[in-house]
């Protein structure tokens, strides 16, 4: 990037201020090692959220709370996010995050667990957004649990897509960076999807669940 790109990129990365109780989220994650999404992520997400209309919400990967306070900042008064998480301390902490925004308890239910126990127990069609950004190892299997949740024009939302600006460079070869790769190429091409890769954070794959009989090209 040129310097003016690097400034653009920034002042857009900073466009829609975070506030305290999402700051307070972020810098909990940071402490316990689950990196948390970045403001310009968690803008995205919100958007995305508002624009479906999103009533009901899986998160794979809660960390400290930050992207789903994002996410429910955009979805109705009365949506529910389902959040699942691996680490009981993280799970706590985000239950403190969604307290102190004020969300009533209802509107969350934080699951702890892995992801591959609980994903097979919920509902086929019945979720309008699917936010995942957990280990990326289980980002195929994830991905395919997320589009049979998904509504027919439901959104999926896939953080770290450019993992580092490494997915770009084709030289970049580790085993994380070319799943996320190999992945990304895949969902481009799934013919169930309407996908966009977003240069925001560290790179959102978004994507919308086709209704049946519809065809891109």
């Amino acid at each position: 990037m040129t310097a003016a790109q690097l400034t653009s990129h920034a002042y857009a990365e900073q466009f829609v201020p975070e506030d305290d109780v999402v700051e307070a989220a972020r810098h909990a994650g940071t402490e316990l090692g689950a990196p948390p999404i970045g403001t310009g992520g968690g803008a995205a997400l919100r958007l995305l959220a508002a624009a479906s209309q999103a009533q009901n919400v899986v998160e794979i990967g809660t960390g400290a709370g930050t992207s789903g306070l994002w996410l429910l900042a955009g979805m109705p008064a009365d949506g529910v996010l389902t959040t699942i998480e691996l680490e009981p301390e993280n799970a706590a902490r985000a239950k403190k995050s969604f307290a102190a925004a004020g969300i009533v308890g209802q509107r969350t239910r934080v699951i702890t667990g892995r992801a591959l126990d609980v994903l097979p127990r919920m509902n086929d069609n019945a979720y309008d957004l699917v936010h995942i950004d957990a280990d990326k190892e289980g980002y195929p299997d994830y991905v395919e649990h997320a589009i049979r949740l998904l509504r027919p024009g439901g959104v999926m939302a896939i953080d770290n897509m450019l993992w580092h600006d490494k997915v770009a460079d084709p030289a970049v070869r580790d085993t994380t960076t070319s799943l996320l790769r190999d992945l990304g190429k895949q969902l481009r091409d799934d013919e169930r999807l309407v996908p966009s890769l977003l240069p925001v954070g560290d790179g959102m794959l978004a994507a919308v669940k086709r209704h049946t009989g519809t065809r891109g090209r």
